[in-house]
């Protein structure tokens, strides 16, 4: 960045003198550090009920001193989002209110899920026992030698 120098009250006596600034102005580095109101990633922000109705009550207050749009900026919201909030709170839509987790809805677990997976850790466990069981009997039922 360029900035003008002040041009000095009195003239110089000579233009060559060194303590003289320059007309040409001079180089300014810009701040060192970057600032803080940009984030490496866009996040989405959420909100609590309690912080909606919050703002709720304060925009309720406002309606006649026309400061509803003073806290839309103080607090960085669009009206949209104002208008969504006085509809779900007038709806008697208190969920609606709860933040929610985007993307598509989990399935409802299955409720045999359960029993198929005890019936597979007892199988598991007597499957040991069936082997032995096998090998003794082939022992036994092998014909034996006899002389």
């Amino acid at each position: 960045m360029v900035m003008p120098e002040r041009l000095p009250t009195s003239l110089p006596s000579s233009p060559a003198d060194p303590a003289t600034p320059s007309s040409a102005g001079r180089i300014v580095a810009g701040p060192v550090v970057a600032s803080a109101e940009f984030t490496a990633g866009p996040k989405r922000r959420s909100f609590t009920a309690k912080y909606k109705l919050q703002i709720l009550s304060e925009t309720d207050r406002a309606v006649d001193t026309g400061g509803i749009s003073a806290i839309l900026r103080r607090e960085g919201l669009y009206s949209s989002a104002l208008s969504d909030w006085q509809g779900e709170r007038d709806a008697g839509t208190l969920g609606a209110l709860q933040p929610r987790q985007r993307g598509p809805e989990k399935a409802a677990a299955n409720p045999l899920q359960a029993d198929l997976a005890k019936a597979n850790r007892e199988i598991a466990a007597l499957r040991p026992d069936l082997q032995r069981g096998a090998s003794i009997r082939r022992r036994r039922s092998s014909p034996s030698k006899k002389k």
